[in-house]
């Protein structure tokens, strides 16, 4: 693709017509391919799936793949589905580049199956960065919800009692475990070193971050279990994370420790959080993931009474859309200009 005039990248995901011009006003070598009528009309900000009850027809569902057909790069994963990528990437052989909307984006491009000839060919950039700073802040209330036995607060409330004073917890004065060193692992250890906890961090090779006090590695989780008083899982969901976080770690956490997600459900063993949760040693779950989302309606986490659940929304923004197509714009850039590409995955991961 280095050293080509033009680029024409087709717009698989739902995104504002605005920012569409403005993706294409930053790198006027892009002709961004739209047909707005073919995608699901989006329901907030970041809606990148679009409304699930918006169904193209026939002919509609031909047009599409006709347009992604003659794309040298997708704006996002079509549908949001792996099987629609995997069809697409065969069927297509003049694609080369494929943003996804995602931080986590290679799990979704791993699902697709896709050979190791398909992955020499077309290259996967994530949106990771995009998201940093508001998982990050909820890393943070999590944090705070339990130094401060925000359920019980809650509690006393609905019960109109006024107990006896207590010392809460203080964050300047706990160990904060962050899973996870990427980009919303490493500003929410930034801001946990802010508030003046003593960080440490979980990744799988070294790294030197902001406000990290020491690196271990993903396998010594349950070692250094027993000196933290919160731990937050900011890794994305694939083979090598899931239960990462199991009953090793969850029972060996001192009692009254925070549990904070805000990387996929998977990565934690919802039945070993279940457990130490009731009666175990976890004070509060904060969690903005499950395993499974929806969250089914029998899930012991929706009665549990130490457990604050937020519907996968925490990433959200009114200015999420306009930050990936600013990221786009200036990968685009990048791949006209041979230069390399922010948040490439390594196809290795996806075999």
């Amino acid at each position: 693709m280095a050293g080509t005039d033009r680029l024409r990248m087709v717009l698989a995901t739902p995104l504002e017509e605005e920012l569409c011009r403005r993706l294409e006003d930053s790198e006027p070598r892009v002709e961004l391919v739209r047909d707005h009528s073919l995608l699901p009309p989006m329901r907030h900000p970041g809606d990148h799936g679009g409304d699930p009850a918006w169904r193209r027809t026939a002919d509609q569902q031909q047009a599409f793949e006709r347009l992604l057909d003659t794309a040298d790069a997708l704006y996002g994963i079509p549908d949001v589905s792996s099987e629609a990528l995997a069809r697409t990437v065969a069927a297509n052989p003049r694609l080369r580049w494929v943003q996804t909307m995602a931080a986590g984006g290679a799990s979704q491009v791993a699902a697709a199956g896709l050979t190791a000839e398909d992955l020499a060919r077309v290259r996967f950039t994530t949106s990771a960065g995009v998201h940093a700073r508001t998982l990050a802040e909820f890393a943070v209330f999590g944090l705070l919800a339990g130094a401060k036995t925000l359920p019980r607060l809650l509690e006393l409330r609905a019960r109109g009692e006024w107990p006896g004073r207590w010392a809460m917890g203080q964050v300047h004065e706990q160990t904060v475990l962050v899973v996870g060193l990427g980009s919303i692992g490493r500003e929410t250890a930034r801001l946990a070193a802010a508030l003046g906890a003593t960080v440490i961090g979980a990744n799988r090779s070294p790294v030197e971050v902001e406000g990290v006090q020491r690196t271990i590695g993903l396998d010594e989780l349950a070692a250094v279990a027993p000196e933290v008083d919160a731990l937050v899982v900011t890794l994305p969901g694939a083979p090598a994370t899931t239960g990462l976080v199991d009953a090793s770690v969850l029972d060996r956490l001192p009692a009254g420790a925070t549990v904070v997600n805000v990387g996929r459900g998977t990565v934690i063993d919802e039945e070993a959080l279940v457990a130490a949760l009731d009666g175990g040693p976890v004070g509060l779950a904060a969690l903005d993931v499950t395993a499974v989302e929806p969250l089914p309606a029998e899930s012991p986490l929706w009665t549990l009474p130490n457990v604050l659940l937020s519907p996968h929304t925490a990433a959200l923004s009114p200015h999420e859309d306009r930050r990936i197509a600013e990221l786009t714009a200036e990968n685009a850039t990048r791949l006209l200009d041979g230069q390399p590409l922010r948040n490439l995955v390594d196809a290795a991961e996806l075999l």
